[in-house]
């Protein structure tokens, strides 16, 4: 090109699940040894007739091909705090609640309204490739906490206290974590936010998986000031089984919210009636559907740990949860890219690279359970026992 681009720009990695997919272009798989995904984190259980059909009827009115609110329709605003007082004992007010597309959208918006270029922001190890990738662009410098196994990947609170300097702005964490499904307990996400609130910086969760745990994730929300400190962003595209939908929430104060819909507005004017539509259904009538899909996927993953831990398996277990598993492969001279590339051309199994979620990270994979059914679970983790004879390779 005879421009130049934005050097933020070109110094974030590609898309990692578009570069692992483009690794199947041209190949085809075998009846008898069909391609197994573990690479992304979509749900193969389609979202229920009740809110298909709920979606064709709203299809009709003329208003669903309109503008809403920036922040969203009222009525789904109400139904999203009914929601977070049931599943978190208390919640947010609709004024404190801004729809998105999607979390990614709620994380930039969130970022944008934190950070100026040169800022810092703190990551916990292994992160979220999406979060570094969107703060690098921005001019954002992501600072590691760094990745201790032996805790899950779970933070330590000392080390994320170190790591605050008067250039951070927020502490960002994953709960359940992706990569790993590791919860981030309660009590713990207490001290972070007690560390963040005596620092004058927020605590940021990412609570994408959270209606695939058995508790309330944490008590945050009934702090009577919890906004000061909290900055809550939420996905229901996995929730309720409709991530092409784009559904997601930014929740905060009603002054944060109030300065989040300037970009908003300058981003996408606002969030999808369609969509919306569909979140408030779900919100109002699917507690039971969702519980039950979060008991299967915790199924899915119990017999994958079940199955994969085992004296015949060279891979190693690292760290668990409902929708992921962390693993470490067992090729110390490759990297993760080359251990992924090797099990695409030997396994027929596709996964992602370690170092896609942060540096030195290398030895490890990322597995997610969305579209591998029960039945289909030994026989894949039998692809990852077949390197058994062929480690030195």
């Amino acid at each position: 090109m005879a421009f130049q681009l934005s050097q933020n720009i070109l110094s974030v990695h590609f898309p990692p699940i578009s570069e692992v997919k483009s690794w199947l272009e041209g190949r085809n798989f075998s009846a008898d040894k069909p391609l197994v995904d573990l690479c992304q984190a979509i749900p193969d259980y389609p979202s229920p007739p009740s809110l298909l059909n709920h979606i064709k009827e709203k299809l009709s009115d003329p208003a669903t091909c309109k503008y809403s609110p920036d922040e969203g329709l009222p009525e789904v605003r109400e139904e999203l705090c009914h929601w977070y007082h049931r599943h978190y004992n208390d919640g947010p007010a609709a004024e404190e609640i801004c729809i998105t597309i999607g979390a990614s959208q709620a994380f930039w918006l969130a970022m944008t309204v934190l950070c100026r270029a040169g800022d810092e922001v703190i990551l916990q190890l292994p992160a979220y490739f999406d979060h570094p990738m969107g703060l690098q662009a921005m001019g954002v410098r992501p600072v590691y906490a760094p990745c201790d196994m032996n805790n899950n990947g779970r933070p330590n609170t000392a080390q994320i206290a170190a790591l605050i300097t008067p250039k951070t702005r927020a502490i960002l964490l994953v709960t359940p974590s992706n990569p790993t499904g590791a919860v981030i307990p309660a009590e713990q996400l207490e001290e972070l936010y007690q560390l963040a609130r005596k620092h004058n910086i927020p605590l940021v969760l990412d609570e994408t998986y959270n209606a695939f745990i058995d508790a309330p994730p944490h008590h945050l929300f009934e702090k009577e000031n919890w906004g000061e400190t909290l900055v809550h962003i939420a996905s229901f595209g996995k929730t309720f089984a409709m991530t092409g939908f784009r559904a997601g929430a930014l929740v905060a104060s009603q002054e944060f919210i109030h300065h989040a819909l300037k970009a908003q507005d300058a981003m996408i004017v606002c969030p999808p009636r369609i969509t919306q539509h569909a979140i408030a259904f779900g919100c109002k009538h699917l507690d039971s559907w969702v519980l039950d899909n979060a008991h299967m996927m915790q199924r899915r993953h119990n017999l994958f740990r079940d199955a994969f831990i085992c004296d015949d398996n060279p891979f190693t277990l690292a760290a668990s949860g409902s929708f992921f598993a962390w693993v470490r492969h067992p090729w110390h001279q490759l990297t993760g890219r080359e251990a992924a590339r090797r099990m695409v051309d030997e396994a027929n199994l596709i996964c992602l690279p370690g170092e896609v979620f942060g540096p030195k990270l290398e030895s490890y994979l990322r597995l997610a359970f969305g579209n591998i059914r029960e039945d289909e679970i030994s026989s894949a983790v039998n692809r990852f026992k077949q390197f058994n004879d062929t480690l030195q390779a």
